[in-house]
């Protein structure tokens, strides 16, 4: 049994990335390629993925061929098919999976959201050693909740080559949210390239897939608005920050073509819907990286859950989805015409697409994507700064100036195409950078997957054009992080920068209010947590008895990621006491996104004021922002804690928890 490898892909041009962005529109499964089998074409279906349902089923996992560009790649597939086929369960019932690896590698599956046994978790390395090549393992369960959930693999980068499928669990009692159609829309990013490759390149540069850097004309823009000191003053504090305002993805549109039920923009998916209906949309982001806004436009959307749990119907006309969360929605179809489910990844650089229609091959009008906005020194964590050099107004949608013409769409801008930052205040040192660290490089997650890390090699990240390499330093007097209760069980790590440390905020906030850069006065009403309420109210009463801290770290030009300054390689477990109830407290120190996934408990999200509002199982803390929620150790066993982000994971955003 040999194993699939990589073709070289060429970096796209801009008519090579048009064609990764749009898709082919019969792009899809390919059958009978070489060596590899017949294969189903149950993903080109305008219905959406393939369903299996019942009790007992029969999952084999095995390498396809696909192609959604012009290029034949080879994908992981279930029983030929991506996405994988959606399973449907019914609470109460006890279910069986058999699955079978016909890979060359080992694999898993791993339920996400859906609370099992720890040894039915599916994570190598933590709950069960993973499914050998020619192997088959059993899962079986007893299903305790209901709602929309999903599967996919735990094993290195299986989930990003396809590995992943929609779950939906029907109540026990039925469903109390009554629609006269239900469809899965599970949203996810695809690309030719290898994705040890892609790892390889976010190590050496971690901008390396981002095509909005800032250019000559953006500043020559910036002085035409702001006046000359202001545009410098403006780039002179990114460069001391040694920080990007366009670092949303870590990969984007330049590779990834967006799909939606594994169909391509070109290719349009298409949910079948009359005059009059209400329909359910259960939407899924299986994406290895990336967020989506999505919107109907023309229709308004009323949120019904969140993360398989029913919520208070939120009415709304756009939402952020996380890698990994889930959200329902109920829209009501007014007339018989086309509608466009656009959902535009966060950078910008792309769009899944998908249709409502009486028909199949009707379509309606695809919006223009959103302007790429600079972030602003408030999400960066250093609003305190707003008034410095006579910079007064450079937080807010502002976004330190009117950036509306920020990128020419000319593709990805030469760095030396700025003005020479070098010379811009080299007397404002704003740290001590001693403690930056070897220039080293460490892959991690070496016992997770097949084995293969990134190696010791030597960082070649190139620093030029990143001025006088004066950083943040460590702003621990600046950071304000004190404890709801007086004490965390773990200590508040203070935290310098070093090797894997590069940036700390001035301040954070607890706000859940920000629907985020890019949505906020877009002039739609952007769901945001705030809005999120259970139905029904925590599962615990108890006030929480301990309380952990951890902050999200990381090294944006070494690409290290980790909790409290350490990769999961130099960590030791987070230990939960069975039973007791404790408050997680999470302080994002890096300018990326994270979505954090406990695996085995819900988490319960407080507001700032400690009150409960919604019990999700990925919970997203945007940069320089602090989250709380409730958990109650009920799961013994050994469970994963992981940013969401695939590639953040792999490079060490991941903790081992234990409930003994």
């Amino acid at each position: 049994m040999s194993k699939v490898t990589f073709p070289n892909v060429p970096k796209a041009n801009n008519v090579g990335r048009r064609r990764f962005v749009q898709g082919l529109a019969t792009g899809g499964l390919v059958a009978g390629v070489g060596a590899w089998p017949l294969v189903s074409r149950a993903a080109n279906s305008k219905s959406g993925p393939h369903e299996l349902s019942g009790t007992h089923f029969e999952l084999t996992i095995d390498s396809t061929p696909i192609n959604y560009t012009g290029r034949t790649r080879p994908s992981t597939s279930v029983n030929g098919s991506i996405p994988a086929p959606t399973l449907r369960w019914k609470q109460g019932s006890e279910v069986t999976m058999r699955v079978t690896n016909r890979l060359a590698v080992p694999t898993s599956i791993h339920w996400h959201g859906v609370l099992v046994p720890f040894g039915m978790d599916g994570v190598p390395g933590i709950s069960f050693p993973g499914i050998q090549p020619g192997e088959t393992f059993t899962y079986n369960f007893l299903v305790r909740q209901a709602g929309t959930y999903w599967y996919h693999s735990h094993s290195r980068f299986q989930e990003q080559t396809g590995l992943y499928g929609p779950l939906i669990i029907e109540p026990a009692s039925g469903e109390s949210i009554r629609t006269d159609r239900d469809y899965v829309v599970m949203l996810s990013d695809w690309t030719d390239e290898n994705p040890e490759r892609i790892m390889e390149k976010l190590k050496v540069s971690s901008d390396y897939y981002n095509y909005q850097m800032p250019t000559a004309p953006d500043f020559f823009h910036d002085v035409k608005q702001m006046g000359m000191k202001a545009a410098l003053i403006k780039r002179r504090m990114w460069n001391q920050m040694r920080m990007n305002p366009t670092d949303f993805h870590d990969v984007s549109g330049a590779t990834y073509t967006y799909l939606a039920n594994g169909v391509t923009p070109a290719g349009n998916w298409t949910g079948i819907v009359r005059a009059g209906e209400k329909v359910r949309l259960r939407f899924i982001n299986g994406s290895s990286e990336t967020f989506f806004d999505v919107r109907i436009p023309g229709l308004k959307m009323t949120v019904v859950s969140a993360d398989g749990q029913e919520v208070k119907p939120v009415p709304v006309d756009e939402f952020r989805i996380a890698v990994a969360e889930t959200y329902d929605v109920v829209v009501d179809i007014p007339d018989d015409k086309a509608y466009t489910i656009f959902c535009q990844s966060m950078d910008r650089s792309g769009y899944a697409r998908a249709t409502l229609a009486p028909s199949a091959g009707m379509q309606a009008a695809v919006p223009r994507i959103d302007p790429k906005t600079w972030l602003t020194m408030d999400d960066m964590g250093m609003g305190d700064m707003q008034g410095m050099d006579g910079m007064s107004d450079m937080g807010g949608d502002k976004a330190m100036g009117d950036m509306k013409g920020m990128d020419d769409g000319k593709g990805k801008s030469d760095k030396k195409g700025m003005p020479d930052m070098q010379g811009m205040g080299d007397g404002e040192d704003m740290s001590n950078m001693k403690g930056m660290g070897d220039g080293k490089r460490t892959g991690d997650m070496k016992s997770m997957s097949d084995g293969k890390g990134m190696g010791d090699a030597e960082d070649t990240s190139n620093m030029k054009g990143m001025g006088n390499g004066k950083g943040m330093g460590d702003m621990n007097r600046r950071s304000g992080m004190g404890s709801k209760n007086g004490g965390n069980g773990m200590g508040e790590t203070a935290l310098g920068t070093g090797p894997s440390v590069d940036a700390r905020p001035m301040t954070v906030s607890g706000s859940l209010s920000d629907p985020g850069p890019r949505l906020r006065g877009n002039g739609r009403r952007v769901l945001t947590y705030a809005d999120l309420r259970t139905v029904g109210g925590p599962l615990d009463s108890r006030a929480p008895s301990r309380e952990i801290t951890l902050r999200l770290t990381g090294n944006m030009q070494r690409f290290i990621w980790g909790f409290d300054g350490k990769k999961f390689s130099e960590s030791e477990p987070v230990v939960f006491k069975y039973g007791e109830r404790l408050r997680i407290t999470l302080i994002n120190d890096t300018m990326m996104n994270h979505p954090i996934h406990l695996h085995g408990m819900f988490s319960e999200l407080e507001d700032e004021d400690g009150k409960f509002l919604v019990r999700k199982h990925t919970i997203n803390v945007q940069p320089s922002k602090r989250v709380s929620y409730l958990v109650t150790a009920d799961a013994p066993g050994q469970w994963a804690f992981h940013c969401h982000l695939l590639y953040h994971m792999e490079a060490g955003m991941f903790r081992q928890v234990v409930v003994a």
